[in-house]
């Protein structure tokens, strides 16, 4: 679509504002979990995209779509979201883990802007490989790392910016859930081509997180265990990273953590930050509410703010609100102006970097260097 098809908008004297573009068109494959929590609705709320097609093959799932989107249409599969690849601006991806290599492939070959769920890849070689391909058909490539709009994450990086903890020496950070029974699915598949588990799942977002606030790593050890009666893959999992800056990033995964530790416990040279709870974004949504250009979103109590300081002598620090609008927001800049999007596939394929030497050091019981 030209970024010169605009609607004109009236005034109430006759006087015409500036025109506005016409959304860009988006079709979404996959209406699970991702899809129907996170992309579509973040999707709808942004004035700058429009939903245009779901693929599902569910009728209960295809019902949803035509009770919550009315204007988009349900569609069975990829192919024939595809032959009509002429009436769509982007597609969005929250396929299975295994389909996410293939599928972005023939949507790029189709012509068209691509954003995966993470993670985008098996393998850090598979994400450049996709890299390589946008880039010689010129079209964006980005990855759904969501939690960098978190509201905690959002507060620390501001509190790293500020210099409040001084010389950072250890980044603690949890993603813990208590789910001692087996819900099923591919996410909890030991088969390797499902790329299940939570190393790859929870694991790419406190890696992404700690790449982006402290930069490239030089070691990984990893502990992957299974813990849980006829479970197949990691449900809990510890990571500790030296980056080459010489900060250590402790970071767990878990889904058999009867109580959960802080999410975010930062230790400086200055003082300490710790951070209790979860964003509060995914229970929003999850409970169906959707952002609202204008209004609160993201917002935590002070009951749930964080606290920096020394020993004896902390204070309660606001939480940023948290902002996943953001991500859709910058993929339609993105789109329109041909810029970088906000979470390129160089990035992704760092963090796939880190989750590989992750598994090997697991399997192996040792220390692997990143050259």
């Amino acid at each position: 679509m030209s970024d010169t098809d605009q609607t004109p908008q009236d005034t109430t004297d006759g006087e015409a504002e500036p025109a506005r573009p016409v959304p860009l068109r988006v079709g979404l494959v996959g209406y699970g979990v991702a899809g129907s929590f996170f992309h579509a609705p973040l999707i709808d709320a942004e004035p700058e995209l429009s939903l245009e097609a779901v693929v599902t093959s569910d009728p209960d799932r295809q019902a949803d779509v035509a009770k919550k989107y009315p204007d988009a249409r349900a569609t069975e599969d990829v192919d024939a979201l595809l032959a009509q690849a002429d009436e769509l601006d982007l597609v969005v991806l929250a396929s299975p883990n295994k389909t996410h290599v293939p599928l972005a492939e023939r949507v790029l070959r189709a012509g068209l802007p691509v954003v995966v769920d993470k993670p985008l890849a098996a393998t850090s070689a598979e994400a450049l490989a996709l890299a390589g391909l946008a880039r010689e058909r010129g079209l964006l490539l980005s990855t759904f790392h969501n939690r960098r709009w978190d509201s905690d994450f959002r507060t620390l990086d501001k509190l790293l910016a500020d210099g409040e903890l001084g010389e950072v020496h250890r980044f603690e950070s949890r993603y813990e859930r208590w789910r001692p029974k087996l819900k099923g699915g591919w996410r909890e598949s030991g088969d390797p081509a499902e790329i299940g588990g939570l190393l790859y799942d929870l694991g790419s977002h406190v890696v992404d997180q700690a790449l982006t606030l402290f930069g490239p790593v030089r070691t990984v050890y990893a502990e992957a265990d299974v813990r849980r009666e006829n479970a197949a893959a990691d449900d809990d999992t510890f990571l500790a990273l030296t980056h080459e800056s010489g900060v250590r990033s402790h970071l767990w995964v878990s889904a058999t953590a009867a109580q959960l530790g802080p999410r975010f416990r930062v230790l400086g040279s200055r003082a300490a930050y710790v951070k209790y709870g979860l964003d509060p974004q995914e229970a929003v949504l999850r409970e169906g509410k959707r952002p609202v250009p204008g209004a609160p979103w993201g917002s935590e109590p002070p009951s749930a703010w964080g606290s920096l300081g020394e020993l004896g002598e902390t204070r309660p620090v606001p939480s940023l609100d948290g902002d996943y609008p953001a991500y859709y927001r910058a993929i339609a800049a993105a789109v329109r102006e041909g810029g970088e999007p906000p979470v390129t596939a160089e990035q992704a394929a760092a963090t796939l970097r880190v989750l590989e030497a992750a598994r090997l050091s697991a399997t192996e019981d040792r220390v692997v260097p990143l050259d």
